[in-house]
């Protein structure tokens, strides 16, 4: 290891090849956007003139291209809030014949809207209990299962549905089924959030406004951006990177600590950070960043801890209780092998102890190795990268990946691998396992798929993100095929790492040789 009085490496990327400010355009880097852009006129010219549009900016153009691609997801998730008329003359939200599934148009938002009680009017989140399968061995008291700022955000998007529904029986406004009011209001602010994701990956990139794009029109986004309310987290976390690009550490926790509070992965960031702020000797503005996102983080979670503290833990609960996920890689492994599983059928209750262990164990050991690379490289990691191994670590790792959890992924594999073809391909193929899922879930019975297929999907989208990690890696060891580096920039989203000397690093100890 190394000390402020050896011999420092510098973070110095390769030899820049465009001049300073100048910003990169794909057309010209990328071979799949440069043939995309033959029917508009072909790459940007010499002499173009970059920066003078009155209105059409990258920025605007991504933020354009993101409003298309989440209108096409509502589009897809509307055969899940159509309405018809019962028997009875009551009107009754369209969920026959597997609808969901066959339209593949599911969402968490629909059945969650009476699931967590939120259609009740004194209802309110941590508070408000009931009885799953009540009169059996397996009845268990239930409250909300989100963390606290995605629970309030649940609830007030109900508020809101139930005053615009007495607002429609006044005549002042078009009704519907209150569910359908509801899946509408919370579809308008998650396509808010997601919007401020591109947004912040394109101040980000920097030099790269129009790598933004490829967060706004993701296959990802086309399909899951209202599955559930991941793009509340990713607006957090994406603007947390941003205040650390622009050396707003403070603010940056402030971000990540809310993030930590809506979905716990913004929280992983402060990991990377860490080891890069060892590296170069930067603990001052990673300790006031991660203060400041502790503080955050009790802020918005102590009022209901310590006033609804049974409502509060249930998140934590069930994520200790919760079993393998279909989509897990336990799960493919189980099937593929007969195994049954590291703890078999479990008593209501009760953990699958083993399974926690293995999974929070390979996980930490995955981070004990980013750490390493994060501080053994011949040249210091930029941020993103090592935001993006730590974040795909946790979801091969964990016992649960829910189909949105890919959203995570996006906008950190942009500023990491602003790789078109690359990217573009993976989140084609994550989005796919849409399809083999609605149909597994669907059943044999019903036309439906075997597991078979579903699960070999599983295991083309882990493969696929284990490549980019490996790829990810080989541009760390290797900063002249960064696409990011090889421009000329150092680390844009390093905020006070970005061109910053080192200061510990771990190095190999040479062989003496006798003489």
């Amino acid at each position: 290891m190394s000390s402020p009085t050896d011999e420092t490496t510098s973070a110095e990327p390769v030899p820049a090849s465009l001049d300073a400010g100048q910003r990169v355009a794909p057309t010209r880097t990328d071979p799949l956007v440069a043939a995309a852009s033959r029917p508009i006129g072909g790459p940007l010219g010499e002499h173009a003139a970059v920066g003078r549009h009155w209105f059409w900016t990258p920025q605007r153009v991504g933020l354009a291209l993101a409003t298309l691609a989440l209108m096409l997801c509502w589009f897809g998730k509307a055969s899940c809030i159509q309405q018809y008329v019962d028997d009875s003359g009551q009107t009754q939200l369209d969920w026959r014949s597997g609808r969901p599934y066959v339209a593949m148009c599911y969402s968490d938002v629909v059945p969650l809207y009476s699931a967590e009680r939120l259609d009740q009017a004194g209802a309110f989140p941590y508070r408000t209990s009931w009885v799953d399968d009540a009169g059996t061995p397996s009845a268990q008291v239930r409250y909300m299962e989100y963390p606290v700022l995605t629970g309030l955000f649940q609830w007030v998007n109900a508020k809101l549905a139930a005053g615009w529904h007495a607002a429609a029986d006044a005549g002042w406004l078009p009704g519907g089924l209150p569910v359908v009011l509801y899946f509408d209001i919370t579809a308008f602010w998650l396509a808010a959030a997601w919007l401020i994701t591109v947004w912040a990956v394109g101040r980000t990139a920097r030099r790269r406004p129009w790598d933004a794009c490829l967060a706004a029109i993701s296959p990802l986004v086309l399909v899951h951006a209202f599955t559930n309310f991941d793009t509340i987290a990713t607006a957090f976390a994406a603007t947390g990177l941003l205040a650390w690009a622009r050396r707003k550490p403070a603010l940056a926790g402030l971000l990540l600590g809310l993030g930590a509070a809506a979905k716990l992965y913004p929280l992983f960031l402060l990991g990377p950070m860490l080891v890069l702020c060892v590296r170069a000797g930067k603990l001052r503005e990673w300790t006031t960043a991660a203060g400041t996102a502790l503080v955050a983080w009790l802020a918005a979670n102590l009022p209901i801890a310590l006033t609804l503290n049974a409502g509060w833990q249930e998140f934590f609960r069930l994520n200790a209780q919760r079993g393998m996920d279909p989509d897990s890689i336990y799960n493919v492994i189980s099937y593929f092998t007969g195994w049954p599983g590291f703890d078999g059928p479990l008593a209501p209750g009760q953990s699958p102890t083993w399974l926690n262990i293995v999974s929070a164990a390979l996980f930490l050991a995955c981070c004990a190795g980013i750490a390493y690379v994060g501080l053994a490289a011949p040249v210091r990691p930029r941020l993103a990268p090592l935001c993006f191994l730590v974040v795909a670590a946790f979801l091969l790792t964990n016992k649960v990946w829910s189909p949105q959890y890919s959203l995570w992924l996006v906008p950190l594999a942009v500023l990491a691998i602003p790789r078109w073809r690359l990217l573009l391909g993976w989140m084609l193929l994550d989005a796919l396992v849409w399809v083999p899922r609605m149909f597994y879930y669907l059943g044999t019975d019903h036309k439906g798929l075997p597991p078979d297929w579903f699960l070999g999907f599983v295991v083309l989208r882990d493969l696929a993100v284990v490549g980019l990690c490996v790829l990810v890696v080989r541009e760390i060891y290797r900063p002249a095929a960064d696409a990011v580096r090889a421009a000329g920039d150092d680390d844009p989203a390093g905020g006070v790492l970005d061109r910053a000397r080192d200061v510990v690093v771990l190095r190999r100890r040479r062989p003496r040789h006798a003489g």
